[in-house]
């Protein structure tokens, strides 16, 4: 059986359902078997009952011998009959009736008895109930009812209600688990889309079965709620990437202006050391905007027309061809070690971008003579490129925020930088599905990308 079923609280509550209906059920067969062996066990008291009165009735009009004639009669009637009859003397000698002796197990105090008969007709003993009635002369009269057909009968309502109670359960199970599976399949298939959903897919929508229950109004409420959440969102990227395109013309016509002004003197008294913080500040602003309108485009795109083969080991070669001289101006121990190839279906120049960013982010911010380590291989039928520094890392409550536009750590705020960085590289992980996550390294972190096990390793 599925874990994720028994874990669910639909299987516990389908559970609770099956042993409340269960109890119930056993509480109404209990009460039909005692109130139908009572009726049963009562009506043979009641013939018992009869048959002494009338005998007594015999014995108290014409004596002793009036009293042995009817039981004579009764049972010349009916030899083979379920009726039990014994008179004896004060010894316990029988007069007359169809029981040889006096039971064994029989009491003679008087009551109710019950003892068992042995019938020469069969060869199991039959159970039998009787009452003890002393007559005058000290007499005893032993008058009861051969009750095997009411034990037989017993038994098998006995065995009738566990058969019911075992079916019952068995349907009743059954059919918790068939509710409870598709109370399951529903919540899963919410589930499934509100992962869709935070990966990046805004315009995944629950599907409904159109049936008109509780589950296509959640479904129906939360599409409706997801469209005005992808509608806002839509909007805010609208404005903000409208204005990255309206702001980088003007802006890009300043920097040339500043630029021409540094390089012709006609500045007049603006030392150039201004002019060169005006244009490293026109450069930021610029590659802000551009970063902007760069991660809005890879966010846009829903085709993989631009998507070719691959090789991700000679891509990390590339990348690193072109930061080692980077890394060496810090004189940091930077290697490599490519443990498997890898031909991966995706945008090759999107996937050098991510992973320059990732490295340049590692380069920055590792203090001199630290160690920046890529690997890629093979892990739990995946393969895994990690890229591991010893540098200050990432505190793990702030490891999602480093995902999110213009955000930037307390110790990253004086090193050149727009924030963009790390956004860019989530667009491209969503844009080529794959399992972006960020880890402590001890000292250090550890950025792991895992491809999907069907890529050709």
């Amino acid at each position: 059986m599925d874990t994720r079923f028994v874990n669910s609280s639909t299987f516990r509550l389908a559970l609770i359902y099956m042993l409340l209906f269960g109890g119930s059920v056993l509480v109404l067969l209990g009460f039909i078997y005692w109130s139908t062996i009572s009726y049963m066990s009562s009506q043979t008291d009641n013939t018992i009952e009869i048959d002494i009165l009338d005998l007594t009735e015999r014995y108290q009009n014409a004596g002793l011998a009036g009293l042995t004639q009817l039981i004579d009669e009764r049972l010349a009637r009916r030899p083979a009959g379920a009726s039990i009859y014994l008179l004896t003397d004060r010894d316990l000698a029988p007069l007359t009736g169809n029981l040889d002796s006096w039971p064994v197990s029989a009491d003679i105090r008087g009551g109710w008895l019950e003892f068992d008969l042995k019938h020469s007709h069969d060869s199991q003993p039959h159970r039998a109930r009787a009452r003890l009635f002393r007559l005058a002369g000290g007499f005893l009269l032993l008058v009861g009812r051969d009750i095997h057909e009411f034990e037989i009968t017993r038994r098998r309502i006995s065995m009738s209600l566990v058969w019911a109670l075992g079916i019952m359960l068995l349907l009743g199970g059954a059919g918790s688990v068939m509710m409870g599976r598709s109370t399951l399949q529903r919540i899963e298939a919410i589930n499934q889309a509100s992962r869709e959903i935070m990966s990046g897919d805004l315009s995944r929508r629950i599907p409904s079965r159109h049936t008109g229950d509780d589950f296509d109004t959640l479904a129906d409420n939360l599409n409706d709620m997801l469209e005005q959440i992808e509608s806002l969102m839509e909007s805010v990227r609208r404005v903000s990437d409208n204005i990255a395109h309206d702001l980088r013309t003007p802006l890009a016509r300043l920097r040339n202006r500043l630029e021409e002004l540094h390089l012709d003197g006609t500045a007049g008294d603006v030392p150039d050391s201004a002019l060169t913080q005006a244009l490293q500040e026109a450069d930021a602003l610029l590659n802000t905007f551009n970063a902007l309108l760069r991660i809005a485009r890879i966010e846009a795109q829903d085709d993989n027309a631009h998507f070719t083969a691959v090789d991700i080991g000679a891509l990390i070669n590339d990348v690193m061809e072109l930061y080692e001289p980077l890394a060496e101006d810090k004189q940091l121990h930077f290697e490599s070690a490519i443990r498997t190839s890898l031909v991966f279906q995706g945008d090759r120049d999107l996937l050098f971008q991510a992973l320059a960013n990732l490295l340049d982010n590692a380069i920055k911010y590792t203090p001199a003579a630290g160690r920046i380590r890529l690997t890629l291989e093979k892990e739990d039928q995946q393969v895994c490129l990690r890229l591991c520094d010893s540098g200050p890392g990432i505190p793990e409550s702030e490891r999602e925020k480093v995902f999110q536009r213009f955000f930037r750590l307390e110790q990253s705020r004086s090193p050149p930088g727009n924030g963009l960085g790390m956004s860019l590289v989530k667009a491209v992980m969503q844009r080529h599905h794959l399992d972006l996550q960020l880890q402590d390294n001890d000292p250090g972190l550890c950025v792991s990308i895992r491809f999907p096990s069907t890529v050709s390793a």
